[in-house]
């Protein structure tokens, strides 16, 4: 059996991760971790991110219509962005669009921003509607691991405004069950303290896999004891809280 230890994997590592203004982004992602969005030297997600944010986009070919406009920022980028859009947008449109500095997802190299392809583009506020090849790219999304973040409706618990535009990568399968139950990251961490490692695994079925999600608190020593004779294939994250989400595959799946 197999203990995996706080020491090494930390609460504020992993695709799981909750970033926002009461927990800030406490690791700067290196960058052997970063890869180029469809080689685009400017936009930058962590290596598995952007090889399923790849995946997607040819899915559905989207390179031609949407355009990456920003993906991992470091925390001086984000400083910049954020001094800039005070300076001329002012603070209550700031701080309802820009997460503070050290609290962005995008310092963890999971977010992306996408805009549909037009010659004038928003930074800040990038054009993706919902129709077209925005919108399929939005219904197929969950299938590659990616949720809309700020949902319209949810802004007093994500603390930031409707954002079409704005996709964060928590991997499978969880993206698919925050979309079919509509919950937001916060939501969804809340919803997993039901599933104590242990206990009660939450159980997701996807084809002939039956796979197994379970909360573990920090406060218990070690992360988890996660593997038998069997070697079972899992994915272990922090959630930058108070613990770590265990997700297993009991009838195995390719890593």
């Amino acid at each position: 059996m197999k203990l995996i230890t706080a020491a090494t994997c930390p609460i504020y590592s992993g695709r799981l991760i909750l970033v926002n203004r009461e927990h800030p982004c406490r690791e700067i992602p290196p960058a052997h971790s970063l890869a180029a969005v469809n080689g685009n030297d400017g936009v930058l997600l962590e290596r598995r991110a952007a090889a399923l944010f790849h995946m997607l986009m040819n899915d559905i070919d989207g390179w031609t219509q949407i355009l990456p406009v920003s993906g991992w920022r470091s925390q001086g980028e984000q400083q910049h962005i954020w001094d800039r859009s005070m300076e001329e947008n002012g603070a209550d449109f700031t701080q309802k669009y820009v997460a503070l500095p050290g609290h962005s997802e995008h310092q963890t190299g999971f977010a992306i921003d996408l805009g549909l392809l037009r010659e004038k583009l928003d930074f800040i506020r990038p054009h993706f509607p919902d129709s077209g090849i925005c919108q399929t790219f939005r219904e197929k999304a969950a299938r590659y691991g990616f949720i809309q973040r700020y949902p319209a409706g949810k802004e007093k618990i994500t603390g930031i405004a409707y954002e079409p535009w704005h996709f964060r990568y928590v991997g499978m399968p969880h993206a698919e069950i925050m979309a079919k139950m509509g919950l937001t990251l916060e939501e969804y961490h809340l919803y997993l303290k039901k599933f104590p490692y242990g206990k009660r695994p939450l159980i997701y079925r996807k084809k002939k896999q039956r796979i197994q999600i379970s909360y573990l608190p920090a406060k218990s020593g070690c992360a988890a004891a996660i593997a038998d004779e069997l070697h079972l294939p899992y994915t272990l994250s922090g959630n930058n809280i108070d613990g770590y989400i265990l997700t297993v595959w009991p009838d195995g799946r390719s890593v």
